[in-house]
């Protein structure tokens, strides 16, 4: 992999990293203020898991495969 290409990646994650906490400090205010809709905070928590999904992803495109 080009060096450039793991800047990008891992800027991207750095992206991902960052949406992921602003989700959880969004959920966890509409949970506290009430009354609150449900249906948004189910839909920003699978946003957040779908975040999870590419960051473990990209993570695993930037370690190196290790022959054993």
């Amino acid at each position: 992999m080009l060096e450039q290409d793991r800047e990008e990646l891992s800027r991207r994650l750095e992206e991902l990293k960052i949406e992921h906490r602003d989700l959880d400090d969004v959920i966890a205010r509409l949970a506290d203020d009430g009354p609150f809709n449900q249906l948004q905070i189910q839909r920003l928590k699978k946003r957040k898991l779908l975040l999870k999904d590419q960051m473990i992803r990209l993570e695993s495109e930037l370690l190196p495969d290790i022959i054993a």
